[in-house]
């Protein structure tokens, strides 16, 4: 008979199939096979799917309550009509949440007196991004409506004229509001005509007509819509402003106005012109001695 060893070591137990191929698909449990979503989906954190305290169906309905679209309602009647569970297990889940800190429900009145429910949905309890308060405390279309316009852009500078005319800026807000009748797209404000019409009077003023303004600025447009046709007409005016007309010296006074002052005859008081004083010509004749 073989004698016994009781004191002998215990053989070195063998690796599992983790520890030899970590990397290895396991005998049991669950095998993923996912693909990388890119369109519709949410981003849900494990230490939801895997709260320890939470029932299943409050992790499912906090995970359907967090992927739909926001001001979706999510009360219990509308839960309760969208899934196959009852009113009485929906709000025991919802209650749930609440506990956890993954849903916050207020009631808040309306301006029409209505007590309606508001629901805030966290998808990590403990932190806020403080989107919520903001959309709690004041609605969304409240806030659009107190919110300023964006301010809006400048136009580009024009020529000015060098002496601006009333008459001269009134012809070329009539040159301006006449370029709609050959194009619609150049239909203008008030207020960018005032500030295109020193351009235009600056055209004007170096003997440019209004036919050759308009035609200069309705001339060859683009195809395409004119987002900002004002903008499209400043740059027109200042990059094909003409150069000043050539310098004309002045005319020479006309015949009349070269002739002599009227003076009056010492002899006779008649007018006549001379360019001194003395007797006119039938005086000198009558006495040769003062001619």
């Amino acid at each position: 008979m073989t004698a016994q060893h009781p004191n002998a070591p215990a053989p070195a137990p063998s690796r599992t199939l983790d520890e030899d191929h970590p990397h290895e698909q396991p005998f049991a449990g669950v095998v993923h096979d996912n693909v990388r979503h890119t369109e519709n989906f949410t981003v849900i954190g494990n230490h939801l799917v895997q709260h320890k305290d939470l029932s299943l169906l409050a992790i499912g309905l906090s995970c359907y309550i967090q992927s739909v679209r926001q001001g979706t309602s999510v009360d219990i009647k509308t839960l309760a009509a969208r899934f196959p569970e009852g009113p009485t297990r929906i709000a025991a889940a919802l209650r749930e949440l609440e506990k956890h800190g993954y849903l916050q429900r207020t009631c808040t009145r309306t301006s029409t007196g209505r007590i309606v429910t508001r629901t805030v949905s966290r998808n990590r309890p403990g932190h806020s991004s403080g989107g919520a308060r903001e959309t709690a405390s004041r609605p969304s279309v409240r806030r659009a409506a107190q919110e300023k316009p964006p301010p809006r852009k400048r136009l580009p500078a024009v020529p000015q004229p060098s002496h601006p005319a009333p008459a001269l800026l009134q012809a070329a807000v009539d040159v301006l509001t006449g370029l709609r009748r050959r194009d619609p797209r150049l239909l203008l404000s008030a207020t960018d005509a005032e500030h295109l019409a020193p351009g235009v009077a600056a055209w004007l003023e170096r003997e440019v007509g209004p036919t050759a303004v308009r035609h200069a600025l309705t001339e060859n447009l683009p195809l395409e819509p004119l987002i900002r046709p004002a903008a499209f007409l400043a740059h027109r005016l200042a990059a094909q402003l003409p150069p000043p007309p050539p310098f004309r010296p002045p005319a020479p006074p006309a015949a009349h106005e070269s002739r002599h002052p009227l003076q009056t005859c010492d002899g006779c008081d008649r007018a006549f012109r001379a360019p001194d004083p003395g007797r006119c010509r039938d005086c000198r004749t009558d006495h040769p001695e003062d001619a």
